[in-house]
């Protein structure tokens, strides 16, 4: 990759950046020339998600780098978008895809668990842009959040889960809403299933993989449930100049799943 100045490209911070979704987007904004930060908890997983990178897209050491951060904690959200900006002097697009899955019965749910996965999912995602705004602003750039398709209906057993990514979808509209005067927009992606680690963990406990895996494509129109790819695909459209009317969308990507 040609060496290139981050003021004249796109700088993209992806939370959620080391696998699955967040992962995939942060690899197509690198491969599209933009400068990526990425976010998690685990700098092992951070450092293994770079190399990752790098392989994907040779000679862009320049271009990417982990930050360490828990989106949990308001300050360490403040602290991340901060490192962002100080490297690569702006910020052009959040991509919110820090996420958090439970399920269960309410009757078991404890209180812990139902202010991790709120804490992970939402509380992330409104502090992230809280602190982003600010330069957003100054770039008029925009956010992508990453909702579900349980944020959109509900699902069995799923309840704090749907409650959190519920909030997702309505916070998203409402600070688009909030921030379109200032030429900031704000948009969401809603995946169904997709095979990413996430899913590859339910699937660890299925006594056939792939008797699960069609198990769970049988409820999709399409026949077939997506991939981390088809998600990040859709989160760098809506960062892109193509989408520059659109905000405020919660864009399903789900197979015909909610039609």
């Amino acid at each position: 990759m040609e060496e290139k100045d981050p003021k004249q490209q796109k700088v993209v911070l992806v939370t959620g950046g080391t696998s699955g979704v967040g992962l995939a987007a942060a690899r197509r904004f690198l491969a599209g020339g933009a400068f990526v930060c990425i976010a998690g908890r685990d700098p092992v997983r951070g450092a293994a998600a770079v190399r990752e990178l790098l392989k994907a897209v040779p000679g862009s050491m320049a271009h990417v780098y982990f930050r360490a951060a828990d989106v949990r904690d308001v300050s360490a959200c403040e602290a991340l978008v901060e490192a962002t900006v100080q490297r690569y002097g702006h910020l052009d697009v959040l991509v919110n895809s820090a996420g958090a899955y439970l399920e269960g019965a309410l009757d078991a749910l404890t209180e812990q668990q139902f202010d991790d996965i709120l804490a992970v999912n939402l509380k992330g995602t409104v502090f992230a842009c809280q602190a982003a705004l600010p330069h957003l602003r100054e770039t008029k750039g925009c956010i992508v959040n990453v909702g579900s398709d349980a944020g959109v209906h509900g699902n069995y057993c799923c309840t704090a889960y749907c409650a959190a990514k519920g909030g997702v979808s309505l916070f998203t509209r409402a600070l688009a809403l909030e921030v379109a005067k200032d030429g900031v927009r704000v948009n969401a992606i809603a995946p169904g299933d997709l095979l990413t680690p996430l899913t590859e963990r339910q699937l660890a406990a299925a006594p056939d993989r792939e008797a699960a895996i069609r198990e769970m494509a049988s409820v999709y129109p399409v026949g077939h449930i997506g991939t981390a790819d088809d998600a990040a695909a859709a989160i760098c459209y809506l960062a892109s100049a193509d989408a520059g009317f659109i905000t405020g969308t919660i864009l399903s990507i789900d197979g015909g799943l909610t039609a």
